[in-house]
């Protein structure tokens, strides 16, 4: 089963002065902007904007991977060396999952 890096998501706390740096200093193509999601066109993976919370402070990032098949990841490497924090769920129109890595930082998975 192969996995895709498709998501860095990054926590701000001003979306506005975030989406402005990225795109007039950096010169990243805007794919989507909102509040609290913004996204960059910036080739096979995208950079994301999140807007930060006490749980999720702004600086901090969080990687996220895509999967075939969710379901049978999810079955596969549960309890077999990935901690879960959360089972495959639909949100936002697609079916996620959020685990810790190696280090203890969140990932999330889409498949």
């Amino acid at each position: 089963m192969t996995t895709t890096f498709v998501y860095a998501i990054k926590y701000v706390a001003d979306m506005g002065a975030a989406v402005r740096f990225h795109r007039e200093q950096l010169g990243l193509k805007v794919r989507f902007e909102s509040p609290h999601w913004s996204e960059f066109e910036t080739g096979g993976t995208t950079i994301a904007l999140h807007l930060a919370s006490p749980e999720r402070p702004a600086g901090s990032c969080e990687l996220g991977f895509r999967v075939p098949d969710i379901d049978a990841f999810y079955s596969e490497k549960s309890g077999k060396g990935i901690q879960f924090i959360s089972p495959p769920t639909v949100l936002h129109g697609q079916k996620l999952a959020k685990f810790k890595d190696s280090e203890g930082a969140q990932c999330s998975l889409s498949g």
